[in-house]
């Protein structure tokens, strides 16, 4: 028992070092990650911290458990106490055990309902975008000037088996060498991906054509269904730079798994200008009104 006291602290501090080591990076997954990927939203931050305070309340739990097991089996054993009491019933100790849980289940439902409450409660947005999923991609519609933009967004490489013949497919294709995903982002990266602003208020309109799917960012931490003939939303806030990943999290069919999404946040002063440069090279079906009007995507 006094080995594997000390060896509790050594296996802590092991476990710590290994998830700081590992944690996952800015908007994509890393190899050997046990953390988050870093929170590149308000929402993603307070869901983290929710989700550490629990994990810390859960191992409490667990130890204190743990202990009191032992505790019994040692104090209680046959040869300890080789003639057991035969009482059966402890007033005390039953209330104890049944006002403790419900007042930790309090102590968590008030944060988790907060929190909740703040994932859900869209408000005012500066950019609307919906989103609707198909098998097996994602096109989002933007309305500018009461026009409807669609950009479809597939998978890049899409139809190769390895990455070796992803790279040599697209090269053979002209694809230009920043298209080209690395062996991290195969399989994540997307052609056509959404333009969002950074510190912006985006509220996303989520829909889907055929089978249920789900669109999920990690370091936003927004998940939403889509669901055929309903419209869900989410919003997000993004408050750095970048590129970040996600992948469709409900099982939708044979290529499930071959349907990531891609944002690009980019600085304010650059959004018109790659706005445009995406819708260039990526919009189609131009002029035909959406099922589910949006927002204007103008940003102030």
């Amino acid at each position: 028992m006094a080995r594997l006291t000390a060896a509790l602290p050594l296996a802590a501090l092991i476990a710590l070092g290994a998830g700081t080591a590992y944690a996952a990076g800015l908007g994509q997954p890393d190899p050997w990650q046990l953390g988050y990927q870093e929170p590149a939203t308000d929402i993603a931050e307070r869901v983290q911290n929710a989700s550490w305070w629990l994990h810390v309340l859960a191992t409490v739990i667990t130890l204190f458990v743990t202990a009191l097991l032992a505790y019994v089996c040692i104090k209680f054993s046959a040869k300890n106490n080789p003639t057991p009491s035969r009482f059966t019933h402890n007033t005390a100790i039953e209330v104890i055990w049944t006002v403790v849980p419900v007042v930790i289940l309090v102590a968590m439902a008030y944060p988790s309902i907060k929190l909740l409450y703040y994932q859900e409660n869209v408000e005012e947005s500066e950019l609307t975008i919906k989103a609707t999923g198909y098998q097996w991609y994602w096109d989002y519609t933007y309305n500018v000037d009461g026009e409807d933009i669609v950009i479809e967004s597939l998978m890049a490489g899409k139809g190769y088996s390895t990455y070796d013949e992803m790279v040599a497919g697209m090269k053979e294709n002209e694809a230009e060498p920043e298209e080209i995903p690395s062996e991290m982002e195969w399989k994540l990266a997307a052609d056509a991906p959404m333009i969002v602003p950074v510190n912006t208020k985006v509220r996303v309109n989520v829909t889907a054509a055929d089978v249920m799917h789900a669109w999920t960012v990690p370091s936003f931490g927004v998940k939403v269904d889509a669901v055929p003939g309903r419209l869900n939303e989410l919003w997000f806030e993004a408050t750095k730079v970048g590129r970040y990943y996600g992948q469709c999290s409900e099982l939708c069919g044979r290529d499930h798994s071959y349907m990531p999404i891609m944002v690009d946040v980019v600085p304010k002063e650059e959004y018109e200008a790659k706005f445009k440069e995406m819708v260039e090279k990526y919009a189609v079906r131009k002029d035909r009104p959406a099922k589910v009007k949006v927002a204007s995507a103008e940003v102030e």
